[in-house]
């Protein structure tokens, strides 16, 4: 027996899929904008601050780096309540993803760090700039711009984990996608174009990022290359 597609029934629940698509979007980028900057905060503090500090980073990264993502969307949704902090699946979710992101983020960052050369800090050091001025200006921007391949490749799979939280009925892609799938039971059909979206959402978000890494650093991405090439040679 040969399986007919009939696509008809998902289209026509085209408004609720970009309701589904809209939310993915505004969750991924709600998440990467605050998952960078919590990573940028974390390194800074555990480059300028004591070992304490530098302390209580490792354990928050190492946490969220060694379990699952669900069970951490699952604390933010089930467990906050139980000690007065409630929020909305889409809060919990929004929540989660970014801490999530913050510490895979705060590692990439933190071997861009790492490979700055100590000269160079020495540098800044050396025409008074203070020990926050060095941070930003001269680890800092180099770092992001070595390690924004690494980053963006991040982004994309943070993207692709927010299907995910359908688990606490979100409306996100996957969560639409499982509404129309018990409204249509065209099963197949409805992955189908839901695995499409989600491609073209994904290389749409790898292709802006490497536009906008181009765009942040143009001058150190090239001073990298340079550099690449005169190792390799």
């Amino acid at each position: 027996m040969r399986y007919q597609f009939q696509f008809d029934a998902v289209f026509a629940e085209a408004d609720r899929i970009l309701n589904g698509v809209l939310l993915t979007i505004g969750l991924s980028f709600g998440a990467i904008v605050l998952g960078l900057a919590l990573a940028v905060l974390l390194v800074a503090a555990k480059s300028l601050f004591g070992r304490w500090v530098g302390v209580l980073v490792d354990a928050y990264v190492e946490l969220m780096r060694n379990t699952p993502f669900l069970v951490q969307l699952f604390m933010m949704f089930f467990g906050l309540p139980l000690i007065g902090i409630r929020m909305s699946g889409t809060e919990a979710a929004l929540l989660a993803m970014t801490l999530n992101l913050g510490a895979y983020a705060t590692e990439i960052i933190r071997a861009g760090v790492e490979s700055i050369h100590r000269s160079q800090i020495e540098a800044g050091m050396s025409l008074a700039m203070t020990k926050r001025q060095v941070f930003q200006y001269v680890v800092l921007m180099p770092a992001l711009a070595r390690v924004w391949p690494a980053l963006s490749s991040q982004f994309v799979l943070m993207l692709l984990a927010s299907s995910i939280c359908s688990f606490i009925s979100v409306p996100e892609l996957s969560g639409t996608a499982a509404i129309i799938e018990q409204n249509t039971f065209r099963s197949f059909e409805t992955y189908i174009v839901v695995t499409l979206i989600y491609l073209a959402l994904a290389l749409s978000l790898k292709v802006s990022l490497l536009w906008l890494g181009r765009r942040i650093f143009p001058r150190l991405s090239s001073v990298d290359r340079l550099d690449a090439k005169a190792e390799a040679a």
